[in-house]
């Protein structure tokens, strides 16, 4: 897949799916700033060592000047930004319980990343698009918003509030050319899942999909450089499930 010369940010690109995003993405010709509210530099000293393009940046994303920040340092050492991966998430160390025991401080804390966060992201990036007239945002959900799942209703309802965002973001930057995309993973055997679920949880999450097998994040890579690249021009406003066959729209 053509991504040669492309300028990619990837959030939350310091770890677990993000980290594998950016190496992948690199690997395929990408120019990767790594963002991360943790030290990104050993992910984007990794891409160098390999051969590819990658700068680092401390990145808060509920703080607008940090992101306006994030999207300048694009700007200035690529000279343009192609794709905004919306990765960075509360998940890993969430604990499972009736919605009536969520603290509220835990809940505003979800919000306040999964939600505000993505969207400040594509504020700070969407000058430079406009200016383009051309631009990807993949921005990342989750299948549980599609299944009700319960347990973690704050973290649903933030992946579901995505969902909406992603469909009205692509009304409103359409006339630039602009594509706006989210892709919804099932349940998948990273770091955070492990952290959170066991293998025997995780098996039995395999037995109700079609594809009888535990996701892997090696499942994601595929569609998140899809939507990226050329070849999918002509899609946005849509809600690509990855989870083998589980959650059906």
């Amino acid at each position: 897949m053509a991504l040669r010369g492309k300028s990619v940010i990837v959030t939350g690109g310091a770890q677990g799916l993000g980290k594998l995003y950016c190496e992948s993405l690199a690997r395929d010709g990408a120019q990767v700033l790594v963002a991360d509210i943790k030290d990104a530099s050993a992910v984007a000293e990794g891409i160098k060592r390999q051969g590819g393009v990658a700068i680092p940046m401390k990145t808060d994303i509920t703080n607008a000047s940090d992101v306006e920040e994030m999207a300048k340092m694009a700007i200035d050492r690529f000279g343009k930004i192609d794709a905004l991966v919306n990765n960075a998430a509360i998940y890993y160390g969430l604990s499972a319980k009736p919605f009536s025991e969520i603290d509220p401080a835990e809940w505003d804390k979800v919000m306040q990343v999964n939600v505000k966060g993505p969207w400040l992201c594509v504020r700070a990036v969407l000058p430079q698009m406009q200016k383009q007239k051309s631009g990807k945002i993949i921005n990342i959900s989750s299948a549980t918003a599609l299944l009700g799942t319960p347990g973690l209703l704050h973290y649903v309802a933030s992946k579901a509030a995505i969902m909406g965002i992603t469909r009205t973001m692509a009304h409103e930057v359409g006339d630039y050319n602009i594509c706006v995309n989210t892709v919804a993973p099932g349940l998948t055997w990273t770091e955070a899942s492990q952290g959170m679920f066991s293998e025997e949880r995780a098996r039995q999450s395999a037995q109700k999909k079609c594809l009888k097998r535990v996701e892997q994040p090696d499942d994601l890579v595929g569609i998140v450089k899809f939507l990226i690249s050329d070849e999918s021009n002509f899609i946005t406003g849509q809600t690509i499930v990855v989870d083998g066959g589980t959650a059906m729209l």
